[in-house]
């Protein structure tokens, strides 16, 4: 793999800019703890002149007229490029953060080409312009793009989450100034690249990598009337405060502690395949990985046996390999949070049953995968989202319990629910407090909204309720005869 590069320019305004300033920004390879490539390190003037650039294309050139057909057509062949560069992207992303190459090229690369073919499928049926009419008045409703957009993709999966920003944004015929992660900053040089190919006009997708002060500069800045977000609770709920000053819109998927409730009539089998996926996949490193295993007290002992042989099962190592089913974690700084977890379960009195430690392996950000059973549902590690492969094995006594636990903290982005009986799954789903729930390891797909309740975020993503936040309501008060010739 030789697919990363050293980047010396901004994408700004359709052109290849020289920065405001000599810093770079160094990606380190997660596996040999040595830089790997460097980028410019974005400035507050570098932000102004994105936005600006952003502002102009809004308002000026060819982008305002253009139909959504055109913008469809862009689109389109943004995916084509996608798909023939799927190698190099894939490469890319491991390089950046360590996902495995066979789960890059399978979930990393596959899923922003899926994200994108759903948004396209939804944005001819989205009603951008309809009538409505009552004996009271008629109307002409218009969906209209809410201007320029700061897109902030954090370094997990980077350009599935490019696409949930970018897609939608461009869609709806807004602008955008994308801030990717400093951890994986190259994938999204490599998407600014496509989008000149696919014949994007200038300005509409502006790229500057920057670090957290400067990302904040952006987030506050006048020229901006949307943030979308993904990341951290504590990070959105800074960005929420900075937002809610000056009442700009904002949608932020954030952080999660997804419970998978396994019922006493569940079939094992198909509920520990999921997981392993479902709980280990990206070594761990998603915000809708069920991390908190609930089961029958009854059957807490199979369930941890039938995952440590799931683990045993799966090769650590190089990700770069394709045999490899678990990488090494993003950063040294993310090991140095996931042992922290660790220490603290075992300090709190949880069992140890898988992993635990590192490794034998000389050089990267490895962390064994890990299980712990008899957690206490209060303690931190069935609390704070560990964001390593880590999980929390709790048993419970009744179904209602279950709930109980399940609901018992501050996020509620994701869950589970594993059973035979379909109709008490779907029942059991209904009290869940998150916004997704995946019924025996059932994905819910790109065509249903996505996001979270309490502190795992604000608004959805994909579905049709993932445009709403890229458009303003205007009403036209019409007349009876225009409104029968509009309908």
């Amino acid at each position: 793999m030789n697919s990363v590069t050293s980047e010396n320019r901004l994408f700004i305004g359709g052109e290849w800019t020289t920065p405001a300033s000599d810093e770079r920004i160094n990606v380190i390879s997660p596996v040999t703890e040595e830089v790997i490539a460097s980028v410019p390190a974005g400035t507050r003037e570098d932000i102004d002149r994105a936005v600006a650039a952003a502002h102009r294309a809004l308002t000026s050139g060819p982008w305002p007229s253009m139909t959504l057909e055109d913008r469809i057509g862009i689109l389109r062949r943004l995916r084509d490029l996608m798909v023939e560069q799927s190698d190099l992207l894939a490469d890319t992303i491991t390089q950046e953060m360590g996902c495995p190459i066979s789960q890059s090229r399978s979930i990393q690369v596959v899923n922003p080409v899926r994200i994108l073919e759903a948004y396209l499928e939804i944005a001819t049926q989205y009603p951008f312009r309809s009538v409505r009419s009552s004996s009271y008045g008629h109307a002409l409703i218009l969906r209209e793009p809410v201007g320029v957009v700061a897109g902030i993709v954090p370094w997990n999966v980077p350009l599935s989450l490019t696409m949930q920003k970018l897609v939608p944004a461009l869609l709806t015929g807004c602008t955008l100034v994308l801030k990717p992660s400093p951890e994986t900053p190259l994938d999204a040089y490599l998407v600014a690249r496509m989008l000149e190919k696919a014949g994007c006009p200038p300005g509409v997708v502006n790229i500057v990598p920057a670090g957290r002060e400067v990302s904040e500069y952006l987030v506050s800045h006048p020229g901006v009337n949307k943030v979308t977000f993904t990341g951290s609770s504590a990070a959105g709920r800074r960005i929420a405060e900075i937002c809610g000053r000056d009442l700009r819109r904002v949608t932020l998927e954030l952080g999660g502690k997804s419970a998978a409730i396994v019922l006493e009539d569940a079939d094992l089998d198909q509920t520990v395949a999921a997981l392993r996926l479902g709980s280990f996949r990206n070594n761990g490193q998603i915000c809708t990985l069920k991390t908190r295993i609930l089961v029958p007290v009854g059957l807490q002992e199979e369930v941890v046996d039938r995952i440590g042989s799931l683990i045993d099962s799966m090769q650590i190592g190089d990700p770069r390999d394709t045999a490899t089913d678990i990488g090494p974690l993003v950063s040294e700084r993310q090991r140095n949070i996931v042992e922290g977890y660790i220490a603290s379960a075992l300090a709190d009195g949880a069992r140890l049953t898988k992993g635990g430690g590192r490794p034998d392996i000389d050089r990267g950000w490895f962390v064994e995968p890990t299980v712990f059973a008899d957690v206490g549902p209060d303690t931190t590690i069935a609390q704070q989202e560990i964001f390593g492969p880590v999980i929390a094995v709790i048993p419970y006594g009744s179904e209602e319990e279950a709930i109980s636990i399940a609901n018992n903290t501050r996020y509620g982005l994701n869950g589970s629910v594993f059973t035979t009986d379909i109709d008490r799954g779907i029942s059991v789903a209904k009290r869940m407090e998150t916004g997704t729930v995946e019924l025996n390891g059932n994905s819910a797909g790109f065509l249903a909204p996505m996001g979270g309740v309490k502190h795992s975020g604000l608004g959805r993503e994909f579905g049709p309720e993932g445009l709403d936040p890229f458009v303003e309501l205007k009403s036209v008060g019409i007349s009876g005869e225009v409104a029968a010739r509009l309908q």
